[in-house]
């Protein structure tokens, strides 16, 4: 199974923007659903993007704010998080098909 990485966290002012990056030990295909999950603080992990070759779906809560992207020279994945509100402090979970990655922290302060 391909190992994922997430890097990219940390932390930043309301409005500020970060871009996580979540690398793969292997090839990503294009037929593999790809996705970016969050887990808030004593709250359960809710799906950020899902993308799949037929679909892209984001949360109501990061529509229009973050973009997710697939890079298969590199076998990366990225999510693009601009104007970003103290809501969307918690760790964020990159998926390819059934692997996850560790996690990497995001903090937005106000």
């Amino acid at each position: 199974q391909v190992q994922l990485v997430e890097s990219g966290g940390g932390l930043v002012q309301a409005g500020g923007a970060l871009r996580l990056s979540c690398a793969a030990s292997g090839p990503i295909s294009p037929a593999d659903s790809v996705g970016w999950l969050l887990q808030a603080p004593g709250k359960e992990r809710t799906l950020v993007v899902g993308l799949s070759r037929l679909d892209t779906i984001y949360a109501d809560s990061v529509r229009g704010r973050f973009t997710v992207s697939r890079d298969y020279a590199e076998n990366k994945v990225y999510l693009q998080m601009n104007d970003l509100k103290p809501d969307d402090t918690a760790i964020y979970y990159c998926t390819v098909g059934d692997a996850w990655g560790q996690g990497t922290q995001v903090t937005v302060s106000t």
